[in-house]
């Protein structure tokens, strides 16, 4: 079963973002980007898929600008076999990228579509959805195990859900998209050798028009502002001196 897997470049969660001085968009000058904390998750999830014997090929997938190939390298270095890039300078939307990756989905025929559940940049959580949505595939959102029984073409898949009242589990007919959680697994990290051994792993590189898709934004980013300062809190020496703040300057009583 080939297990398609997707991957964002996005800000390292470590570093703090800054806003540029016009406010027109997040100043990335000399900014440290990185694999989207959840796509780690599910190109862990699928490489586990391949050393259980389940998945017999592992595709890394992304679409973005030509830096972004660095992410598909890591991919590539975790344990992914082979790596496609939909390259594009454009401001990716949710839609956009998953029109590219039902065009993908099509070509590839996967058993298996893994993405991480949201973007640490947008969090929108609405590319999986809308890539089952174009392809007509079952899907398991959420995701804190996978299950898979059988193979890419009459298999079994159980997918444990996270939702707000617990668990729920759900069996799907492979083929399946599936979208991860943060309680999936733990991603490894890479080691050198097979970082250095990436670099030979082959890595496509197509267009947006290859694929006969226009991923360009249809919405117009207007201003970024960061969030309001926080104001340091005040002490009380007393019960009665919280209450009067809390009634006559916070207006809360």
């Amino acid at each position: 079963m080939k297990v398609l897997v997707a991957v964002k470049r996005v800000i390292d969660y470590n570093v703090k973002i800054r806003v540029k001085p016009d406010n027109s968009d997040v100043d990335l000058t000399n900014v440290k980007m990185a694999m989207n904390p959840f796509c780690e998750i599910a190109v862990e999830e699928a490489v586990r898929l391949k050393e259980k014997g389940v998945a017999t090929e592992v595709v890394a997938v992304t679409v973005g600008p030509k830096a972004a190939q660095e992410q598909l390298r890591t991919a590539l270095a975790l344990g992914a076999d082979r790596a496609i890039h939909v390259e594009s300078d454009e401001r990716v939307e949710s839609l956009g990228a998953a029109k590219a990756l039902a065009k993908l989905v099509e070509e590839e025929q996967p058993g298996l579509v893994i993405l991480g559940k949201q973007a640490i940049d947008t969090d929108n959580n609405q590319t999986g959805q809308m890539l089952a949505a174009l392809t007509g595939l079952p899907q398991g959102t959420f995701a804190s195990e996978v299950v898979v029984s059988g193979d890419g073409t009459d298999g079994k898949v159980q997918v444990t859900r996270e939702i707000d009242g617990g668990l729920q589990t759900v069996e799907l007919t492979l083929p399946v998209i599936v979208t991860t959680d943060l309680r999936l697994n733990e991603p490894r990290y890479a080691k050198l050798p097979d970082i250095m051994k990436a670099k030979k792993k082959p890595l496509d590189v197509k267009s947006p028009a290859d694929l006969g898709v226009e991923v360009a934004s249809k919405t117009q980013l207007l201003k970024v502002e960061p969030p309001a300062e926080r104001q340091g809190g005040v002490k009380v020496s007393s019960v009665d001196e919280l209450v009067d703040k809390l009634k006559n300057e916070a207006k809360v009583l």
